[in-house]
């Protein structure tokens, strides 16, 4: 019980400063997403070979890159998080922080789309249904509010891409060794983007500021740690509720610390979308349940039937 609920504030400390991430970000308003996103890049990866110094974790890199085919898995899923969060900072310092709350309210919806297409999952009732309702709110979105929301469905399309990844990459490679091999596939690139701006007078790095820019490894490394060490200690049920506080919050700051608009139109997206987790939730719950009163032999046979 102790280690669940250690499990649980880790989980909630992660998501609760993903939830916060905005008003990190907006600091960074005279840089473009581009510059911020290869400095993330660039920190992180420095902030890792720290830690595995650190943590003495350089065997498990070593590990982790003679498996190939995970290590080119990672490198493919460092992309993907950098379309991420480029997409995201770029969001935030336009002033659609609301779209980043939307996106990651649809990203399950993404996953298990994913899941259908390339995995060849089966959905139940509920999530069929959960899906069709997040159908809904796109559409309310693109018809009722006028416009496409870009953000939102690039923010969902790419993590949702990037948990299919590291998905078929399979679970031997810890958070730590994880995020430096997807952090150093996309570094050189980062690198050369940041010599370029130098050289032609365009980058925003001086001073304090340069300082500031720095610390968005750390801030991008410490949630992703504590996510991991809440997931070695609770259920998958409770990830995928505690996911939501994130979005919960980003939306709380859109609408009442930045005052972006939020006309009737836009509501109702909102709503079908939070109809659409509601229903998530609800069937996670209930498999749940449903599974802690069968033995585990059914159980898994009925978990090999639906694949």
């Amino acid at each position: 019980m102790r280690d669940s609920n250690k499990g649980l504030g880790y989980g909630l400390a992660a998501y609760g400063l993903w939830g916060l991430f905005p008003l990190y970000f907006v600091l960074f308003e005279r840089s473009g997403a581009l510059e911020v996103v290869a400095h993330r890049a660039l920190w992180s990866l420095v902030f890792c070979v720290v830690l595995l110094t650190v943590l003495r974790q350089w065997g498990h890199l070593r590990r982790a890159l003679a498996d190939r085919r995970a290590a080119l898995s990672l490198a493919v899923a460092g992309v993907l998080i950098v379309v991420n969060w480029a997409t995201y900072v770029f969001a935030v310092l336009t002033g659609h922080t609301l779209e980043t709350a939307l996106g990651y309210f649809i990203n399950p919806l993404a996953v298990a789309a994913l899941g259908i297409l390339v995995l060849g999952e089966r959905l139940r009732p509920l999530q069929w249904t959960a899906m069709c309702f997040g159908l809904a709110s796109v559409v309310v979105m693109v018809v009722a509010y006028g416009q496409v929301p870009w953000a939102a469905l690039t923010l969902a399309l790419s993590f949702g891409t990037y948990s299919l990844v590291k998905k078929m990459a399979g679970r031997s490679v810890g958070a730590l060794p994880g995020l430096a091999i997807e952090t150093g596939a996309v570094a050189p690139i980062a690198i050369g983007f940041l010599i370029y701006l130098t050289v032609t007078g365009q980058s925003t790095a001086s001073g304090g500021y340069g300082l500031l820019l720095t610390t968005t490894g750390i801030v991008t490394a410490i949630p992703l740690l504590l996510f991991a060490a809440a997931a070695r200690r609770v259920s998958m049920v409770t990830i995928a509720i505690l996911q939501y506080v994130a979005p919960i919050g980003q939306f709380l700051l859109g609408w009442l610390y930045f005052g972006e608009p939020m006309p009737p139109s836009r509501w109702a997206g909102f709503a079908l979308i939070w109809v659409a987790v509601a229903l998530f939730v609800t069937d996670a719950l209930v498999v749940t349940r449903q599974n802690r009163g069968r033995p585990l032999l059914p159980r898994l046979m009925a978990r090999k039937a639906s694949r």
